[in-house]
């Protein structure tokens, strides 16, 4: 099957289907090496958070690489302890400014704190008022949607979820797609022990591909957005790489198979953060 290197949102909006995400790369130095090798790479999508402590660094490789705003796609997102109305807004400015934009493509939710309601009226506002090109949230449950659409005028178009093969989220991922929310996967590769499973090794010599490139693939076939983290050159250039082959039907449902519910972090359900 031949995929779009990007995905149209519900408002016609073209996201790149791999970005790159900047997740524990604090050190202005990594954080700003891996933008620019991922750039160079051919990335077009960054996907950083307020907490990341890197928005500086993604900005300033942002504006070191000369490419074209227009051909970028920047997300970030408010942290738990700026949520709120108000403080949304506020936190937002900041943001853009560590950033070096005058817009964010993407702007998200980190987590679903009590106050998730306000807090997506506020980015619903940046919507309106052009500062963010796509509005969105990131780690909500059915319930925690169900919950903006209940406030919301313009519905999330990304939910950002953790979601790979041993976590696939089939439930939580058909909901999404019936509401026309596109759906960015976190730890794409999970904690990579799925790279060691039969199934998994098995494709890989079959493609002659990495095991990291199959599971990426895999997320392409069942209609994900996918961040992958690496600082490795080579292996930011690899996770790119994904559009010359396809894995078959029985291929996918095979990796989706593997699923065991397991998390790499909090469920968004019981989390003190």
């Amino acid at each position: 099957m031949t995929i779009s290197t990007t995905i149209t949102l519900a408002n016609g909006v073209e996201m790149p289907r791999i970005g790159y995400g900047v997740f524990r790369m604090k050190e202005h130095e990594v954080a700003f090496n891996g933008v620019t090798e991922a750039l160079k790479a051919g990335y077009r999508a960054i996907d950083t958070a307020a907490i990341y402590d890197n928005e500086e660094a993604v900005g300033d490789a942002i504006k070191a690489s000369g490419i074209d705003r227009s051909e970028l796609f920047i997300t970030t997102k408010v942290w738990n302890s700026d949520q709120g109305f108000d403080n949304t807004l506020r936190a937002f400015e900041t943001s853009l400014k560590k950033l070096q934009l005058d817009y964010i493509d993407l702007y998200l939710t980190h987590w679903p704190k009590p106050t998730l309601a306000d807090t997506y009226k506020a980015i619903e506002r940046l919507y309106e008022e052009k500062l963010i090109r796509v509005p969105g949230v990131s780690n909500h449950h059915q319930h925690h949607l169900e919950e903006v659409f209940a406030v919301a005028n313009v519905k999330p178009m990304v939910n950002q979820i953790e979601c790979h093969p041993s976590l696939s989220q089939d439930a939580l991922r058909a909901f999404c797609h019936e509401h026309q929310i596109a759906v960015t996967a976190w730890a794409p590769l999970g904690t990579g022990i799925v790279f060691t499973h039969p199934v998994i090794r098995n494709l890989a010599e079959k493609y002659s591909k990495t095991p990291a490139q199959i599971v990426l693939r895999w997320h392409l076939e069942i209609g994900n957005i996918a961040i992958p983290k690496s600082v490795t050159p080579a292996r930011i250039a690899e996770n790119l790489h994904v559009y010359d082959f396809a894995l078959a039907a029985d291929e996918v449902a095979a990796i989706s198979a593997l699923n065991t519910f397991h998390r790499t972090s909090a469920d968004p359900d019981n989390f003190d953060f």
